[in-house]
């Protein structure tokens, strides 16, 4: 499925010529994956971004340095989960680019083809699922697999969990149906079966994980899950849980040994590209310095085969003419 987002059939060749912006040819030579510099103080127009409540910090970094340097224009980041992010991208149309916890689901690709786009894939890096508990828990430090399941479904005390573990209600917090987290956590521990998770008493959902914090923080017997860089801003509030021994960090993310980490990507369509010069522009700014921004928001990078597969892909959406920005 992956490939046929970018075969040569489907990638449409530059209708606008870019030097009507003022731009020319700085690109890459032979098959390197080198994008063109960008100056964004000479990057024009509005661009529209809709998604994942998980990449939206990421791209709020990339939009405030995108602006630091220089950009005069406005960039909207709508914070409404995965789902909903596609709809506006595959659907009505109305975003540039899509924010992605989850790789594009073929459903959404048939919708994108009723409107005339065909989604492109950019990984831009790497998210740890955390699972959380309150500071004042100090009984809950390592779940399995099996034990987290149970959390989020059956058990109504802490002590149907584990035996050992206070015979005390449990409060569930989770992310929202629309959010790539959601289906993420639902495809990892129920192997893609939803009504365990969405029949079980007393769960709170929320698209805000700012909510899920504050739910969470609240209360010694209550749990929750969203991506790891919301952990790493309340981990003064909150503690993260070892997943069948496993340490969620970036060693044991990078070698495998943390299971519950997944890939983070932005969309857009060659039209785009081609016709929103500041779109392309912004795109390759962002996959230029994503890995100066995302450790400091509190991913992980993508592998560097995966980043310059999704820098070919712009070149290849950009032909013939590529924007030079600096």
């Amino acid at each position: 499925m992956k490939k046929s987002l970018i075969a040569a059939g489907l990638i449409l060749t530059a209708s606008l010529s870019f030097s009507q912006a003022g731009f020319g040819w700085l690109g890459p030579k032979g098959d390197d994956a080198i994008l063109p510099d960008v100056d964004p103080v000479k990057v024009s127009g509005n661009i529209i971004t809709a998604g994942s409540s998980t990449v939206y910090p990421l791209t709020e970094a990339l939009v405030e340095r995108f602006k630091n340097e220089g950009y005069k224009g406005n960039i909207t980041i709508d914070s409404i989960g995965t789902g909903a992010g596609f709809e506006r991208f595959t659907k009505s149309g109305e975003s540039d680019i899509a924010n992605a916890s989850r790789g594009i689901k073929a459903t959404e690709i048939a919708n994108g083809a009723k409107i005339g786009r065909v989604p492109l894939e950019f990984r831009v890096g790497t998210d740890a699922l955390a699972i959380v508990v309150a500071k004042s828990n100090t009984f809950a430090q390592d779940l399995t697999a099996e034990e987290i399941a149970k959390a989020f479904s059956t058990a109504v005390f802490w002590s149907d969990v584990r035996p050992s573990f206070p015979k005390e209600k449990i409060k569930r917090y989770s992310p929202g149906t629309d959010s790539g987290t959601f289906d993420y956590f639902v495809e990892h521990f129920f192997k893609n079966d939803k009504n365990p998770i969405l029949l079980s008493a007393g769960t709170q959902f929320s698209e805000d994980d700012n909510v899920l914090v504050t739910g969470v923080e609240g209360s010694p017997y209550a749990i929750g899950y969203f991506g790891y860089a919301y952990y790493e801003e309340n981990k003064g509030k909150l503690n993260v849980l070892k997943v069948n021994g496993v340490t969620p960090n970036t060693a044991n993310v990078n070698n495998g040994t943390y299971s519950v980490a997944r890939p983070l990507f932005i969309y857009s369509d060659a039209k785009i590209l081609q016709t929103k010069p500041q779109v392309a522009a912004f795109i390759a700014f962002y996959l230029t310095y994503v890995n100066e921004e995302i450790k400091r928001v509190g991913y992980f990078p993508a592998p560097a085969t995966a980043l310059d597969a999704s820098k070919k892909i712009w070149i290849n959406a950009v032909k013939p003419r590529v924007p030079s920005l600096k």
